[in-house]
């Protein structure tokens, strides 16, 4: 799935993230936006995430209420954009992906649960599929830390040394940004 088929780029002047959303996956199926609901985890294939390296695709997924996007890999900016918009992207082996859309297919309904702290998909009848997430976008998801967030975690050091700077060069204080 190339990030054209996630959100076409005749939408990306959308006014809103919202707006953005209700086109995502539109050109697949045009029902696609009535049948999400907060918490639904997308399966895709290989190199999901493909093609354009707009961030609108991370976007038009979580404003849905997507957490999770399952694949057998993914194009690196997506899986990236992913992250920082607060979406995990979870590899696993294409085998196993190929019996999840079995089991999706077979069974209206068929529900999959993320425990991102143990990392591992887990299925209705309790099989489980570890995955691998980089330890430090794994603690920005449990925290809910975006770029912004994170580097606000040193607000206090970051004034410090500001005011230290200030101390030691008072001229700037006078400096128009």
């Amino acid at each position: 799935v190339d990030t054209d088929v996630i959100i076409p780029a005749r939408y990306l002047n959308a006014p809103d993230e919202k707006s953005l959303a209700s086109h995502c996956m539109e050109d697949i199926d045009v029902q696609f936006a009535s049948t999400v609901e907060a918490g639904d985890i997308v399966v895709g294939g290989g190199n999901f995430g493909c093609g354009s390296s707009r961030e609108h695709a991370a976007w038009a997924l979580t404003q849905y209420g997507f957490r999770v996007v399952i694949a057998p890999s993914f194009a690196d900016i997506f899986y990236n954009n992913a992250f920082k918009n607060g979406l995990l992207p979870i590899s696993l082996p294409e085998f196993v992906v190929d019996y999840l859309f079995d089991e999706i297919k077979a069974n209206n309904g068929y529900q999959l649960s993320v425990d991102l702290v143990n990392r591992v998909v887990i299925e209705p009848n309790g099989k489980r599929h570890e995955f691998e997430v980089p330890e430090f976008r794994r603690y920005c998801l449990l925290n809910g830390l975006d770029d912004i967030g994170i580097t606000l975690q040193h607000a206090d050091e970051i004034k410090a040394f500001e005011q230290q700077r200030l101390n030691q060069k008072p001229w700037l204080a006078k400096t128009i940004y």
